[in-house]
Formats: C-alpha cells, sequence, structure tokens
C-alpha cells in the first residue's frame, strides 16, 4: 500500500471521527435546562391553553420567533396578507364552517381578508441555510398551539406538543451554534412551529400548499408531537420512543433513523402505532401527515398517548425530563445526519 493511499484513507478516518465528535458535542448544547425553562413558559397558566387565534398563542409564536431570533436562525421570505416580506412568521387565515369544522385558506384576496369570522393565525419559521446542497431542505416541525380553556380550566398541554415545540427550539440552537461555530450543514434545515394542528392540522396544511421552499427539494420532515411522557407499556423502562411513518415513503430514511439510534442513544424504537391495522390510526393525526400526502418522507415521533391527554391535568409536572432530552437528542442526531451526509437520500 503506497504512503499516499495510507494518508487518504488516515484523512478519511479523522474527517470521520471528527464530524462524530462535533454531532456529539452539539448534541450536548440540548439540555434537561433548557427544556424545562421553556416548556415551563409556553405551558404555565397564563398561556391559557395556547388556542389558535388567541393572544396567548400569538405570546408563543414570538417566544419560539425570539428564540431564533437570539440564536441567529434566519426568518423567511413569505406573505402577510397581500404583502411580501421578511419574518418568522407566515400568516394565514382559518375560516370556520358548520359544525367545528375549519379550513385555511389559501391565496386570500382583499375582500377575503376584510370578511368577518375568519381567524389569524401563524406558523413560525427559522431558516439554517446549507452549503453545497442548500436548495434540499431538511424539516424538522412540531406544533405549538393547543385547545384553550373549558369551563375555567386552563388545558396546558405540556405534552400536546409543548414537549415537541421545546424539542424543535433546542434541536434548531443546537444546529444554529454549529453553524456560528464553523460547522455549517451541507443541506438546508427548516424549523417549524406548525398551528392549527388541533383544528385539523391546518398550518401544515396551509404549508404544504403555500410552501416557502419548494415541496419538490424538501428532502424530509422530521415531525415532533407528544415526546415528554412515558406510556402504560413502558413504565419500567423509559427509554423509549414510537416512530410513525418512517419506511412509508423512504426505506432510506428508516434505515438511516435506526443506525443513528445504534450509534447514539439506544433507545427502544417502538414501530407499534406503524402499523397500518393499529386502530388509533395515528400516521393520520399529526402535521407530518400532509408532507406524506405530498410524497414527502417523514418520521413521526412520539412517546405515546396517556391519560393525561386533551385534560386539564397535561401540566409540565408530569413531564419526565431525562427521556424528554433522550429523545430530543436522537432526533438531532437524526437531522444531523441527514443535514451533512454528502450522499443523495
Amino acid at each position: 500500500m503506497t504512503k499516499n493511499i495510507i494518508l487518504l484513507l488516515a484523512l478519511i478516518l479523522i474527517f470521520s471521527f471528527s464530524d462524530d465528535n462535533f454531532s456529539h458535542q452539539y448534541a450536548q448544547s440540548i439540555t434537561k435546562e433548557d427544556l424545562q425553562e421553556h416548556l415551563s413558559y409556553l405551558s404555565n397558566d397564563n398561556m391559557k391553553g395556547r388556542l389558535t387565534g388567541s393572544r396567548e398563542q400569538k405570546i408563543a409564536a414570538n417566544y419560539i420567533a425570539k428564540h431564533f431570533q437570539a440564536n441567529e436562525i434566519q426568518p423567511v421570505l413569505t406573505w402577510d396578507d397581500t404583502t411580501r416580506v421578511l419574518s418568522y412568521y407566515q400568516s394565514f387565515y382559518i375560516k370556520e364552517y358548520f359544525g367545528g369544522r375549519y379550513s385555511p385558506l389559501i391565496n386570500p384576496t382583499i375582500e377575503n381578508v376584510q370578511k368577518k369570522g375568519l381567524i389569524k393565525s401563524e406558523n413560525v419559521l427559522g431558516f439554517i441555510e446549507g452549503t453545497e446542497k442548500k436548495n434540499e431542505v431538511i424539516i424538522v416541525s412540531a406544533h405549538y398551539d393547543h385547545i384553550g380553556t373549558q369551563d375555567g380550566e386552563v388545558f396546558n398541554g405540556a405534552d400536546d406538543d409543548g414537549s415537541g415545540t421545546v424539542a424543535m427550539m433546542e434541536i434548531a440552537q443546537a444546529f444554529a451554534n454549529a453553524k456560528k461555530e464553523g460547522h455549517p450543514p451541507l443541506r438546508s434545515l427548516l424549523f417549524i412551529g406548525f398551528t392549527g394542528e388541533e383544528q385539523g392540522l391546518l398550518g401544515s396544511d396551509y404549508y404544504t400548499q403555500s410552501p416557502i421552499f419548494d415541496l419538490k427539494n424538501t428532502i424530509c420532515d422530521l415531525n415532533i408531537d407528544m415526546i415528554g411522557r412515558v406510556d402504560r407499556s413502558y413504565k419500567k423502562n423509559h427509554d423509549y420512543i414510537y416512530l410513525i411513518g418512517s419506511d412509508k415513503i423512504s426505506k432510506k430514511l428508516h434505515l438511516l433513523s435506526e443506525e443513528v439510534n445504534q450509534k447514539t442513544i439506544h433507545l427502544k424504537l417502538d414501530y407499534t402505532y406503524n402499523k397500518e391495522s393499529h386502530p388509533l390510526q395515528l400516521y393520520y393525526r399529526s402535521d407530518h401527515y400532509n408532507f406524506a400526502k405530498n410524497k414527502i418522507p417523514i418520521i413521526f415521533y412520539t412517546s405515546g398517548l396517556h391519560d393525561d391527554y386533551h385534560k386539564s391535568t397535561d401540566d409540565v409536572e408530569k413531564i419526565d425530563f431525562d427521556v424528554l432530552l433522550k429523545r430530543s437528542q436522537l432526533i438531532f442526531y437524526t437531522a444531523w445526519e441527514l443535514a451533512y451526509n454528502p450522499k443523495d437520500l
């Protein structure tokens, strides 16, 4: 073996080792303390359950946008009514129909906007541009609003989906730190806090019909919805997460996800809810589904349903922050592999 070949192999090994070191370094920047701080803010009683269109929902949106701004995560070029703006908000209008059904208005006219009875809400978006493959976009998403108050009781939604929202925020910050310190991703990353999920996946419906970046260049959506609790099946082993949809559109994504977990966090990956025959049909019940409908590969991360689901008892005190941290870091590692892998996906 020539000296040049030996040197080349050594460089490859060094590069691989350094890349693993970098991912580990930035995964450690996601902390239990930060997750708890964000979630305690978003899911306290003063936020009144973050009902879509409410003042408190907009306070939550502003909190996420300020987090993006503070970490130099960039806004995107979008529309506010009929004006093109650079913003962290993708604003749109929601129309309520008889029977409690809702739909986002696509391409509204001035006349539409001036009508009464419309609900204005916002997806919150933060962007980290890639380098060599910057036109290819990886989305990390979670819905940040909830169902408000009922009969004087506040539905804080600490797990649904405060847990996913704070995971998304911390993952975004970790990638921003990597870029600031000279390790930008090859592919671009778009972090989205969706609105209107509880009313029928409205924020993701609007985004996929009015995308900021061409859906043809969207590599995947890693969607996080309720990852802060432990369900009845895992009372003795909290180190698990349910994955849904990872193998339905892209086998490559499924295999990559499995390999990343084996190399890093070693959670039990449970595919119970991924079965077509499962009665809960969770594949169709969170924001990833609007991407899947458009043939975009997805992974839906969840820790499963629990007795406090859609109840006023879904509070921050019941969140298991140790396992929330591990799940957040696993999703970060998966996004890192997607963002920094030079191979076609």
